[in-house]
């Protein structure tokens, strides 16, 4: 996948079509809140996802089906080691320190955060 940004608007499609995995264009329209987009302002947008190969359709008749070409997790996955890499000297560890630090965790939260840590650590002792 190559590194794509998508503006706020594509992004908030992308999630409609994540959440949905397969989902028409009606549903799209259904799916935003209030107050909802036009509809030709959502066309476009899925136009534009389309040439950029974010994601594909099949159509059944003169309906497209949208589904995505990539992963909500692979996607962000690649935002967030850009802004390690550009914010915090490439390294994980200077981002994990920020990202405790500031983010407001309950004493709760970051057992449960230390717990992800201690399971990862196991994996790569292995």
């Amino acid at each position: 996948m190559k590194n794509v940004k998508l503006p706020k608007k594509e992004e908030q499609l992308m999630e409609i079509i994540w959440r949905q995995e397969k989902v028409f264009f009606k549903d799209i329209l259904d799916a935003y809140p209030e107050p909802k987009p036009a509809a030709t302002t959502v066309a476009t947008l899925l136009k534009r996802m389309q040439d950029k190969a974010i994601i594909g359709y099949t159509l059944f008749g003169n309906s497209r089906q949208y589904y995505p070409l990539i992963k909500k997790a692979d996607y962000f996955s690649k935002h967030v080691k850009g802004i390690i890499q550009d914010y915090f000297g490439n390294s994980a560890l200077q981002f994990a320190s920020f990202f405790t630090a500031s983010s407001n965790m309950s004493a709760e939260e970051l057992q449960e955060l230390k717990k992800i840590i201690d399971a990862q650590i196991q994996k790569k002792k292995k």
